[in-house]
C-alpha cells in the first residue's frame, strides 16, 4: 500500500452513532467509497444506507435480521455473524476499515484487517482496552515493513498510519504529535468535559439515566454518554493512550476542560505545549482518520475563539468521580484487568440505563469486578482467553450485587 490516502471503506457498525456519523462523512467526499457495511439489527436504517451508499456486500448479525432487509437493492451480497465481518475486513477490494461497533466482538476483525495489511481507523475501545497488546505489535510491525520498503517517514511509517483512532482525544493527540519524535514527549494531556455533574447534584445517588444522557456539549451514544458522566471514559482513554502512544499511564493527565474546545493536548520536554481545538463534532476525528495526510474540506464549522470567550481547566473530582482512578488501576495491573474493566463496565451501564444500579453503583461494580477477575492471573491474555474472560465477568455483574447501589 503506498501513501496515496485510502479510498475504499469497510464500515462495521454502520447503523450506530459513529456509523452514522462516519456515513455523512463519507457521502460529502467524492472520493471515498463504501465496499461494505456491517450491522447489527437495524434492517431498515442498513437498507437506507445501501441505497445511499450502493456497497458491493453487507453483514448482519443474524438471519433475522437478514430476513428483514426489505428493499435492499439487487445485486448486493448479505453476511450473516461474526465471521463474515471478518471476511469483510480482510477483502482485496478493501483499504480501510472503520470499526463503530462497540463490544469484544470487534477485536477479531481489527486483528484480521492488519494481519492482511489493511489500515484500520477504530472508535472501538475493546481493540486497546482489553486487546492493546496484540492490536499494536501487528501496527508496528506493519510500519516496519513499510520503513523497510520505503525508507523512514511517510503516513504509513508509524504504527498510527495503520491503526487510527477516531475518539476526539485520541486524534487530537495524533494530530499534536504529527512530525514529532515520540521521544520528545513528556506528558499527554486528555480533556474532559465533566460531563453533565461536574457542579452538581452533591447527592449523585438520585442521578436519573435522563439525567445522565444530557451531555453539555457532545451528541453522542447512551454508553459513551453514561461513560462520560461517570468519567470511566477518560480512564478508558488513559488505557488506550497507554498503547497508541507508547506512554505509561503514569505521564498521562486527566484536565476537565467543560467548554470541549481544546479536545486534548500534549507537553513536549522542551516545556512547549501543543493542543488542538476544534468544534465538538465527531465528523472531524472521523474525516482526520479517513483521509489522513490529507485534510479535506468539511462542512464542519472551526471554533470561533471570539465566541467561545473562555477556556477553563480543573482537576477531576476522582473523589465524586471514582471511576477514572479505578480504570488506574486497572492499566497499572495489566491487560486481563482492563479487559475486565471494559466489560464491567457495559454492564454496569446497561443496568443503571436498566434502573437496576445507581449511578454511583456503576463506579462500584466495577471496582468489585477489577479486583475479582483482573488482579490476578495472565496479564497478557491470548484472543481465546478475553472472549472467554468477557462473557465471565459480564455473566458475572449482570446479578452482582453492589452494597448501597441499588437504583431507587
Amino acid at each position: 500500500m503506498t501513501d496515496a490516502a485510502p479510498r475504499r471503506v469497510a464500515l462495521l457498525g454502520s447503523t450506530g452513532s459513529i456509523g452514522r456519523q462516519a456515513i455523512d462523512v463519507i457521502a460529502s467526499d467524492p472520493g471515498l467509497t463504501v465496499v461494505a457495511l456491517a450491522a447489527g439489527r437495524n434492517a431498515a436504517l442498513l437498507v437506507d444506507q445501501a441505497r445511499l451508499l450502493r456497497p458491493v456486500r453487507v453483514v448482519v448479525a443474524d438471519d433475522a435480521t437478514r430476513s428483514a432487509l426489505d428493499g435492499l437493492p439487487a445485486g448486493i451480497e448479505v453476511g450473516v455473524g461474526e465471521s463474515a465481518l471478518v471476511e469483510l475486513a480482510v477483502r482485496d477490494d478493501v483499504d480501510i476499515v472503520v470499526i463503530g461497533t462497540g463490544g469484544i466482538v470487534s477485536l477479531r476483525p481489527v486483528l484480521a484487517a492488519l494481519a492482511a495489511g489493511k489500515i484500520v481507523a477504530t472508535a472501538n475501545k475493546e481493540t486497546l482496552v482489553a486487546g492493546g497488546h496484540l492490536v499494536m505489535p501487528l501496527a508496528r510491525r506493519l510500519a516496519d515493513a513499510y520503513q523497510a520498503e520505503h525508507g523512514p517517514g511517510g503516513a504509513l511509517g508509524t504504527a498510527l498510519g495503520w491503526l487510527r483512532p477516531i475518539d476526539s482525544e485520541h486524534s487530537a493527540i495524533w494530530q499534536c504529535l504529527a512530525g514529532e519524535d515520540l521521544e520528545s514527549v513528556d506528558r499527554l494531556i486528555l480533556t474532559a468535559s465533566g460531563g453533565p455533574f461536574r457542579e452538581g447534584p452533591v447527592d449523585l445517588g438520585d442521578v436519573t439515566p435522563a439525567m445522565a444522557l444530557r451531555h453539555p456539549t457532545w451528541t453522542m451514544g447512551a454508553k459513551i454518554t453514561i461513560d462520560s458522566a461517570t468519567l470511566a471514559n477518560k480512564g478508558l482513554e488513559v488505557i488506550e493512550a497507554r498503547w497508541l502512544y507508547d506512554v505509561s499511564p503514569d505521564r498521562i493527565d486527566v484536565v476537565v476542560h467543560p467548554q470541549s474546545v481544546v479536545h486534548s493536548a500534549v507537553l513536549f520536554r522542551d516545556g512547549s505545549l501543543k493542543a488542538q481545538l476544534g468544534t465538538p463534532d465527531m465528523r472531524l476525528p472521523i474525516q482526520y482518520a479517513l483521509t489522513y495526510p490529507a485534510r479535506h474540506a468539511s462542512r464542519v464549522a472551526g471554533p470561533d475563539l471570539l465566541a467561545i470567550g473562555r477556556l477553563d481547566f480543573a482537576s477531576p473530582d476522582v473523589s465524586r468521580f471514582p471511576a477514572l482512578q479505578i480504570a488506574r488501576k486497572a492499566a497499572r495491573l495489566g491487560s486481563r484487568a482492563t479487559a475486565t474493566l471494559i466489560a464491567a463496565d457495559e454492564v454496569a451501564v446497561a443496568r443503571f440505563l436498566a434502573g437496576t444500579l445507581s449511578f454511583p453503583g456503576i463506579a462500584g461494580l466495577l471496582d468489585q469486578a477489577v479486583e475479582r477477575f483482573g488482579a490476578s492471573g495472565d496479564q497478557e491474555p491470548s484472543y481465546a482467553d478475553l472472549v472467554a474472560l468477557d462473557a465471565e465477568v459480564r455473566a458475572a455483574c449482570q446479578t452482582a450485587v453492589i452494597a448501597g447501589s441499588v437504583a431507587r
